[in-house]
């Protein structure tokens, strides 16, 4: 049985909120701060939940089943605490791309079978979230030199913990320079990528490349592309792109 099987992974995180919001006050904390390592928790787990709203459930159970209790004796502002929790871990500029979609533990084992990189070749996780991309960037590349750019600073420290083999910064991953990289890796949405496929063409070098879990770049003619373990799709680039046959340059 798979323990991340929705709702599995909500009511388990629902339950933990319950139990630091009950017993924390009686380790002598007080009772917001309870309500806010609570709500923090629920914010968190959203790395299991594998849609928006499965996220936003997670997130916001615990405080809606405590408001709909009536047992709560908080301050107002406490209430306040969901939300801002929510916007430190997601900030509003970054859901355009992805909020946070984890990349499976072997989805990229695959690659070096069409990218042989030298070592200490440079690899950018372009928005790594909590690290996963770059777990799965390091399985298939050891000997690389990994870097990872992530807008959510809470976001950022957990991947540092992670993974402190790889250099990870706070930062717009749009703004950021993609030219030292010999592989720039995105986990992002559909809607991203017209985008990812100006900057990546502007930005690596020729023999570089631009590698893509599960979504195509449709304006370019894929150079590869492989399967991961899950079954996923990995589009692999290397610049010069070529455009997609059919479409005007």
């Amino acid at each position: 049985m798979n323990l991340l099987r929705w709702p599995i992974p909500a009511l388990l995180t629902w339950g933990a909120a319950w139990l630091i919001y009950r017993l924390l006050p009686q380790a002598q904390l007080s009772v917001a701060l309870a309500f806010a390592l609570a709500c923090a928790l629920g914010v968190v787990c959203t790395v299991f939940g594998a849609t928006l709203p499965r996220k936003l459930a997670i997130a916001i159970g615990f405080p809606l089943s405590l408001l709909l209790s009536g047992s709560a004796v908080l301050p107002a502002w406490a209430w306040l605490l969901p939300v801002l929790l929510i916007g430190l871990i997601y900030p509003v500029n970054a859901w355009r791309d992805a909020p946070l979609f984890p990349t499976p533990a072997r989805a990229l084992t695959d690659l070096p079978q069409h990218i042989r990189l030298p070592a200490g070749a440079a690899i950018l996780d372009a928005g790594c979230g909590l690290g996963d991309g770059l777990k799965a960037l390091r399985r298939a590349y050891p000997d690389a030199s990994f870097h990872g750019i992530e807008w959510s600073w809470p976001l950022r420290a957990l991947a540092a913990l992670r993974c402190p083999w790889a250099r990870i910064r706070q930062g717009d991953i749009w703004r950021a320079d993609w030219s030292a990289y010999a592989m720039v890796y995105l986990f992002q949405r559909p809607e991203s990528m017209p985008r990812a496929v100006a900057k990546a063409a502007q930005e690596l070098k020729p023999g570089h490349w631009m590698v893509s879990l599960e979504f195509k770049a449709d304006e370019l003619e894929a150079t590869a592309w492989a399967t991961g373990a899950d079954g996923r799709p990995v589009w692999l680039y290397q610049a010069p792109f070529r455009r997609a046959p059919g479409l005007k340059s």
